[in-house]
């Protein structure tokens, strides 16, 4: 509780300060003050509806608001209209203009906005003036830190009283919390705590800079969903798409977790036992979003969904964790909008009209960056934003850029879903332009295409009488060679196998005439092929390039011939064995040292083809 109460002392000091301050402004009078302060999400809404009457002479033109600077440094949003009516009568002017002030002999560490009136406020006369604001960062929990099973507690400073620089006539105070749990609460003189809002006032004729310190101690399990960045690119392609791709480095800023986390007990009892984390983000993309996609650092995130009608898309993005106070977690979405919706002519430029901020509801983001991507070509370049933006230009280089794509850099830091409104990127661009990408690719296919047409009917070589042409011709003689001996050599095989497939069927049905028809074709055959191989044989002998592999080739047709005659013997013994009508194991114990023989010529020979087939 230190940190709370050094803060606390703070407040009521720098308040007390404003309190002795003896300058006040006395032209302008609030006749009724009626604040608002909505704490049921992370952001601090607060609607100030101001009745202010002008008691002097002069016309007044602008209305002053003070912030104190621990304040203002959250102040995310800040809106000022004038009102007339009441109830469903009730009307509202558009958003006045707000600037930055300094006025003279004001109390110190204030930020002062200055409030332009649609028209001069005369003696006597009144406006109704509403103010909406909108802080980040401005409920603390408390305590800093929890365990899986605690409920978070978070504790709102404020004052009773309005800070105004104006004396105020009547005002009241209404605190909206998120459920009816309150630890503790302020009480001060016409206080009420009715169901889940605690109501101050009314107060009557408070002094300028009038202060009364309360502090609201409450239950709040709100997820505390922070992108401390949220990088949004924007692209345009003139063939009729808007790709949008959001990068998220997202925390959930609530009171801290400590101790164990035991998944079983929060499956079992989510409320209870992790009431203050949450498991999924939901964000609200436009009707006709299409190819949308969502993946984290490790891949895609297979437990999301998305559905939607004709008013909107909905994509439920549920993490590969539930999120814990001080947990963090990063991923991408992105998805393509068709172009006509979102990009429009106007006074001879183009522009886009989009929305700004993230899509997710309650979602605060620290530093919000949106990148808006341009055709390659796009010139003359403006911007209008709703509200005070960092502006800058990059280049961005993609498939057949030569110049590179401008880019619109946008930057807003403590941005919130009030920030998620339509802004405009202004550009012209020549429709000449569509056609540079199509005529490269058509250009570099056609050079491509007439390239290898040059290479193939070309002569490349520097002169066919040249030594090493001639030995190129010649090795390639040589290497045709080799694989025609190989061939015939492999068709001696097949014969071979032929033969025995002819012992085999005689073993079977005792036909010795086939089995001799067989052989006698096989003959014949093997002898056309030894004639095929003499020319090749001497082509070899006679080249000075294949004296390495001659030899190999010569021991192959020898190791052939043996295992052609072995294989006849073979043939010869048995079928006379058959019409002597021997017996089966005496014919066996015949040809076993030949087919011993055999099978060893037949590996040589199989080695032998596999020496030739490397060289």
């Amino acid at each position: 509780m230190a940190t709370t109460t050094i803060r606390v002392n703070l407040l009521f000091s720098f308040f007390i300060l404003l309190a002795q301050w003896s300058p006040a402004l006395s032209d302008l009078v609030i006749t009724k003050a009626d604040r608002k302060i909505d704490l049921t999400s992370q952001v601090m809404r607060v609607t100030t509806t101001l009745k202010i009457e002008n008691p002097d002479n002069d016309p007044i033109s602008e209305v002053l608001l003070p912030f104190g600077d621990d304040h203002a440094k959250d102040l995310a949003f800040l809106v000022a209209t004038t009102s007339e009516g009441k109830g469903k009568t009730k009307t509202s002017s558009s958003s006045l203009p707000i600037k930055v002030v300094k006025p003279e002999d004001m109390p110190p560490s204030l930020t002062w906005y200055s409030v332009s009136l649609p028209k001069k406020l005369a003696k006597g006369q009144s406006l109704n003036l509403e103010v909406r604001t909108a802080f980040t960062h401005a409920l603390q929990p408390f305590p800093e830190k929890i365990t899986q099973a605690d409920i978070q507690l978070l504790v709102f400073q404020e004052s009773a009283y309005y800070l105004s620089p104006y004396a105020v006539n009547v005002q009241t105070l209404g605190v909206k919390l998120p459920e009816p749990k309150v630890e503790s609460y302020t009480k001060l003189e016409n206080t009420k705590y009715s169901g889940s809002e605690i109501k101050y006032g009314p107060y009557e004729n408070r002094p300028p800079f009038s202060f009364a310190q309360i502090a609201v101690h409450f239950v709040s399990n709100k997820p505390f969903a922070v992108a401390q960045e949220l990088v949004r690119e924007i692209e345009i392609s003139h063939w009729g798409n808007v790709q949008i791709t959001e990068h998220y480095n997202l925390v959930n800023a609530g009171a801290r977790s400590i101790g164990e986390f035991s998944r079983l007990e929060y499956q079992a009892r989510p409320h209870l036992r992790g009431a203050s984390s949450f498991r999924h983000l939901v964000a609200k993309l436009p009707p006709r979003a299409h190819s949308i996609y969502y993946r984290d650092e490790i891949g895609n995130i297979s437990t999301s969904n998305i559905w939607g009608d004709s008013s909107k898309t909905l994509l439920e993005i549920e993490p590969r964790y539930p999120m814990f106070g001080g947990w963090k977690t990063t991923f991408t979405i992105g998805y393509g909008l068709p172009l006509k919706d979102y990009l429009f002519h106007a006074e001879g430029k183009r522009f886009l009209n989009i929305s700004f901020g993230c899509p997710m509801d309650e979602v605060v983001v620290e530093n919000l960056v949106v990148k808006v991507i341009l055709p390659e070509g796009s010139k003359d370049i403006s911007v209008s934003v709703p509200f005070p933006v960092k502006e800058s230009r990059e280049t961005k280089f993609s498939h057949l850029d030569m110049i590179g794509r401008p880019v619109v850099v946008l930057e807003k830091t403590n941005a919130v879903p009030e920030h998620n409104q339509y802004f405009q990127v202004y550009y012209r661009f020549s429709n000449l332009s569509l056609l540079r990408e199509p005529m490269m690719l058509i250009s570099g296919f056609f050079f491509l295409f007439v390239a290898c047409i040059i290479y193939m009917h070309a002569d490349l070589t520097i002169s066919k009488s040249s030594p090493s042409y001639l030995a190129k011709l010649q090795w390639d003689e040589v290497q045709t060679a080799l694989q025609q001996i190989q061939s015939i050599i492999n068709r001696c095989l097949s014969i071979h196998d032929k033969l025995e497939a002819s012992l085999r069927d005689l073993s079977r049905t005792g036909d010795v005439q086939a089995c001799k028809a067989a052989r006698k074709s096989a003959d014949n055959m093997l002898k056309e092929l030894s004639k095929d191989l003499k020319p090749l044989l001497s082509f070899l002998q006679s080249s000075t390039l294949s004296a390495s592999s001659y030899s190999k080739v010569e021991e192959l047709v020898a190791k052939e011939k043996e295992l052609q005659e072995k294989l006849m013997v073979k043939h010869t013994t048995v079928a006379d064995s058959y019409e002597k009508k021997s017996g089966g194991r005496d014919i066996e114990n015949r040809i076993a040292p030949i087919q011993q023989r055999i099978t060893a010529l037949r590996q040589e020979v199989d080695d032998l083809l596999e020496t030739i087939d490397e060289i």
